[in-house]
């Protein structure tokens, strides 16, 4: 009786060789588990299951190959995913299902190629080793999902469809720039919620990009410019024909007090939008510098130390000792100062305070360090740092920016963004000297300092907007002093190099 069981277990074995071709050893079934995991269906072939190994095999590979040539032909497909809603979505269950069969794949390639009759630490190590290689293969992949759905919730949260009165009505996915040389941006600074009202717009800067090439110009605006001038034609300039001006408190009607005081005072004069605030500021900036301002970009100051701890930090050069804290006017000295150095490594909280801190200084130094600090966030933004701090950056941006660019022109403003990486970034900075009073501005000389910013060097040409009175003259040399003419513009780096005041 014995001996017929052990002939049945014989011949049941011999039936199953016959189909299925099981490793001898530890080693062989590791190495043929080890070769389905790496070639989807090489290890299904060895087993002899050839028709259903060959079939996934070719299958994976000729999605691997059409996944290549359309990333290769068209590399912005990528950025297009990347600020996506739905696709990024779709790509997170795509991986997920992927690494669900892959790993079925896998675990299933060892239980066939596993000989019946082996030791118990034969089975041990086994399972050890399968489960551990898919962990491996799982971490990553999970990572990548996350993150698409993290990046799928920042893009809806951030860039939701707004109502706004000064975007370009026709500016579309396929034309984003609508045949423009020239976007202008305005990026803000301000102490309180991005939703809040009465926020104060301390921090304005006017990012004027070249479509084409990236070439980048940044103009810097004093929080207390008086008598703000909005376009000709526009309601607000019907409200004040004389610029921004009126009874009462002189601090309500300068620069930084637009973004709360024209709600407050002309409330629904602009039509339907969601931000008035932000509209009547474009609208100021842009009839004081004689340019369209097309959309911008507000950035809760408190809250951007997150950002830059999110970052890992940024690098600057500091030339001279920078207050942290402190109050001139009460004469409240400050807790600490950031001391001068080459290359200094900056928190978020220190970024915070190089980038406002005026105890015994004025705005305009301020403002040069704001450019610095502009310039040093985009140095900062290399691709692997932000992959590896993406989910503390995206939960810090969400609560702390608002913007009116529309979700459509995302992948069009990603791509150029790249361009301004590479590019070169000039700066202007309109400060206080005896061409220049912010309590008694000349803007008929600040449009045509900003003209001959972003004339081409060829002379052909100026920026969209620009009035039609400024006479065109020849562009400034980068790298000029700024000192010795406010309107001047100079290389960011020649701005932000290491020179020390003695």
């Amino acid at each position: 009786m014995q001996q017929t069981r052990q002939m049945s277990a014989m011949a049941r074995d011999g039936d199953e060789e016959s189909t299925t071709r099981r490793a001898r050893g530890l080693g062989g079934t590791l190495g043929v588990t080890l070769l389905g995991a790496l070639l989807p269906g090489a290890g299904l072939v060895w087993t002899r299951r050839r028709r259903l190994g060959y079939l996934l095999g070719l299958t994976t590979l000729a999605l691997a190959g059409v996944g290549t040539w359309y990333v290769v032909r068209d590399p912005g497909v990528l950025l297009r995913v990347a600020v996506d809603p739905t696709r990024l979505k779709v790509a997170a269950v795509v991986l997920g299902c992927g690494l669900l069969a892959w790993a079925a794949l896998v675990a299933t390639t060892y239980a066939l190629v596993r000989p019946h009759h082996r030791p118990r630490w034969h089975s041990a190590v086994g399972y050890v080793v399968v489960v551990a290689l898919c962990t491996a293969v799982a971490a990553p992949v999970v990572l990548s999902a996350r993150y698409a759905l993290v990046q799928a919730d920042l893009v809806e949260e951030v860039f939701a469809d707004t109502e706004s009165a000064t975007v370009p009505e026709e500016a579309t996915a396929e034309d984003p720039w609508a045949g423009q040389e020239r976007v202008n941006l305005l990026l803000l600074g301000g102490d309180g919620g991005v939703n809040r009202i009465g926020v104060r717009t301390d921090s304005m800067i006017l990012v004027s990009m070249n479509t084409r090439t990236g070439r980048t110009t940044l103009f810097s605006l004093p929080r207390n410019l008086a008598r703000a001038q909005f376009p000709v034609g526009s309601p607000l300039h019907e409200a004040y024909p004389d610029g921004f001006t009126g009874v009462g408190d002189p601090g309500n009607f300068i620069l930084n007090a637009v973004y709360s005081q024209v709600p407050a005072l002309n409330p629904g004069i602009l039509g339907r939008s969601d931000n008035e605030g932000a509209d009547a500021l474009k609208l100021a900036v842009g009839g004081s510098l004689g340019l369209t301002v097309d959309y911008y970009l507000l950035v809760n100051l408190q809250g951007f130390r997150r950002i830059v701890d999110a970052m890992g930090g940024v690098s600057v050069n500091i030339n001279e000792p920078i207050p942290v804290g402190g109050n001139t006017d009460l004469q409240i000295p400050p807790e600490r100062y950031l001391q001068p150095g080459p290359d200094q490594r900056l928190d978020g909280f220190e970024a915070l305070w190089y980038s406002r801190g005026r105890y015994g200084s004025d705005d305009y130094r301020r403002m040069e360090r704001q450019r610095c600090m502009v310039d040093a966030i985009i140095n900062e933004a290399r691709p692997v740092n932000l992959i590896r701090r993406y989910q503390g950056l995206a939960a810090a941006g969400k609560r702390i920016v608002r913007t009116d660019i529309p979700r459509a022109l995302l992948p069009a403003f990603v791509e150029l963004s790249l361009a301004v990486k590479d590019a070169k970034v000039t700066s202007v900075a309109f400060v206080s000297s005896e061409r220049f009073l912010p309590g008694d501005p000349d803007f008929a000389w600040m449009r045509e300092v900003v003209r001959r910013a972003l004339v081409p060097p060829s002379g052909a040409g100026g920026p969209r907007g620009a009035r039609s009175g400024a006479s065109p003259s020849a562009s400034p040399t980068p790298g000029a002093s700024p000192s010795a003419d406010p309107g001047t513009p100079v290389e960011a780096e020649d701005i932000c190099g290491y020179d020390p005041v003695s």
